[in-house]
């Protein structure tokens, strides 16, 4: 009786590992898109605008994000900081989240311009945080967006 209780619990703690695991990886391929983007207002030097990502969950947990700072870049120079609200993202499902960002005003567009957009979300699981970067590329219309508004 002892012999299959210790089975049972490495059985269990092996299980545990295994989903622990493949969830790990599954908040790894989290996915966004950019569905709203709209100038709020604009000074001088600089605009800020609203931004609606939407995200993509594929793992089977409740992942609650807590601060997610993000940075547009046009050929690896930064031309704008922002920040989206904290969310609560459901398993298997996408929902859309809020936020600000400053822009450059005085950058426009120019031939061969690779527009991307990168951060890291802070998400609690269970008793920790798991920091988890992102890297989006718009499309190239989202991307004459970021660059240039009119």
């Amino acid at each position: 009786m002892r012999s299959s209780r210790k089975v049972i619990i490495i059985a269990l703690v092996i299980g545990i590992s295994f989903f622990a695991y493949f969830q790990f990886v599954s908040i790894s391929q989290i996915s966004m898109i950019i569905t709203h983007n709209q100038p709020l207002k604009e000074n001088e030097g600089e605009s800020m605008y609203s931004i609606e990502l939407e995200f993509n969950n594929p793992s089977l947990l409740v992942l609650t994000a807590g601060k997610t700072e993000f940075f547009i870049t046009l050929n690896e120079r930064v031309i704008g900081k922002g920040r989206l609200d904290p969310f609560v993202l459901p398993p298997l499902d996408k929902i859309s989240v809020s936020g600000t960002y400053l822009k450059d005003s005085n950058i426009k567009s120019q031939e061969n311009t690779l527009v991307k957009i990168n951060g890291v979300t802070k998400y609690n699981v269970f008793f920790t945080t798991i920091d988890v970067p992102f890297v989006f590329y718009p499309t190239p219309e989202q991307a004459r967006e970021f660059i240039q508004q009119d």
